[in-house]
């Protein structure tokens, strides 16, 4: 997935800067969420075999995001970065210390000056960093600690989580038949809900049956699943009458969802041709909410997704 994607990593010693150009195969909401939501960063911004653990986070211009690596042997290694300048979807710039628990600099370490900026095209997204240093000295110090194969690392993370978040969807469809399905998000509560839909349609799941987040491989290309969503429901499918299929996935926040009791339930129509799923998204879009734009995704489909003018959700999935 990755091998397409744009990453340069420069150092510049005339300026005490480090330059990196990284492209994300996602839209520019998503990405942009994955920098600056706690427990998206959680999933992805320690490289391997730490974990991240974010204390608090107040990401506004003067707020502070405090937070810890652990590494197997449970060693935590404080963190903390001041936001001085936020430019909704577009940038933002911050001020990364080596700290304690409570937030208080380490003055023997340097600090990073981020400034992080998000241009979307097409499908991919890139993020543009300039990370700047006080000296010279400063810099080779943090390249010598490891920085360059750290945020590697992480970043590689960020395009596992990318990839897990599409993968909810479907391996199950096997040609490009129009058809209407209805995608339902629970709050740990799939598996019981589709066996009671089972139990009154008298049906059976398609496929492979209940898919969990632990299914997910944890190999090097995947950052860990944390262990309290592992048996929750990543994917299920179930036929109902007249042949609607229902789907539906858990919606953990450890994953980045946040889930609304009320909202939780999309209509997911897979049209016959990429021309009609661009006519359905336009159309039916129209004075409504754009939450992802039209674009191929890792699951081998052309897919979108929005709320219309009428607050109704929608996915447009069109099997390449």
């Amino acid at each position: 997935m990755k091998n397409n994607l744009l990453f340069n990593f420069t150092l510049n010693k005339a300026n005490n800067t480090v330059n990196i150009d990284r492209e994300f195969a996602a839209n520019l909401d998503l990405v942009w969420d994955a920098w600056t939501k706690p427990e998206i960063l959680d999933q992805w911004w320690a490289p391997k075999p730490y974990r991240m653990v974010t204390k608090s986070m107040d990401f506004k211009e003067g707020g502070t995001w405090l937070y810890y690596m652990i590494s197997p042997e449970n060693e935590k290694h404080w963190c903390k970065n001041d936001y001085l300048k936020i430019d909704p979807k577009k940038s933002y710039s911050g001020l990364d210390a080596f700290c304690d628990e409570d937030g208080v600099t380490n003055k023997d370490m340097p600090r990073t000056q981020w400034t992080n900026r998000f241009i979307e095209n097409s499908n991919k997204t890139l993020v543009s960093i300039v990370a700047t240093y006080e000296s010279l000295a400063d810099l080779e110090k943090i390249i010598a600690l490891g920085f360059q194969e750290g945020l590697t690392m992480a970043l590689d993370n960020l395009d596992a989580y990318i990839e897990q978040k599409f993968k909810l969807r479907s391996e199950l469809k096997l040609d490009n038949a129009p058809r209407v399905t209805t995608y339902l998000n629970f709050d740990g509560k799939t598996e019981e809900a589709f066996n009671f839909y089972k139990s009154v349609f008298k049906t059976e799941f398609s496929g492979k049956g209940i898919q969990r987040f632990g299914d997910i491989p944890s190999d090097a290309g995947h950052p860990p699943v944390a262990d309290a969503i592992k048996k929750m429901v990543l994917h299920v499918e179930l036929p109902i009458t007249g042949n609607h299929i229902l789907m539906g996935t858990d919606a953990p926040k450890e994953m980045g969802f946040v889930l609304t009791k009320g909202n939780n339930m999309h209509l997911c129509i897979e049209p016959e041709t990429r021309e009609e799923a661009d006519r359905l998204f336009n159309e039916l879009s129209a004075e409504g909410t754009v939450t992802m734009p039209m674009a191929d995704m890792f699951f081998g489909a052309y897919f979108g997704e929005f709320s219309d003018k009428y607050g109704i959700n929608w996915m447009i999935n069109y099997k390449n």
